[in-house]
């Protein structure tokens, strides 16, 4: 196997457990709020999947400051 072909089947690899992850988390949500319509669930996956106020510690350049978790 080449380096191409094994960066090929990483992403590939990648990509499937991507999308797995994705379906859990929608999963999820539709357990969790079982009264939402298609597009009221999309709409809390998008948000998950974004995260754009609440990075994860580690995702963002400069100093990381962990917060306390919300209850």
């Amino acid at each position: 196997m080449t380096v191409h072909e094994k960066y090929r089947e990483n992403a590939a690899t990648t990509a499937v457990l991507m999308e797995a992850g994705i379906e859990l988390m929608r999963q999820n949500i539709r357990r969790s709020h079982p009264t939402l319509h298609h597009e009221q669930t999309e709409e809390l996956l998008s948000s998950w999947l974004w995260r754009a106020d609440d990075p994860i510690p580690g995702d963002t350049a400069g100093a990381v400051h962990v917060r306390e978790m919300k209850p």
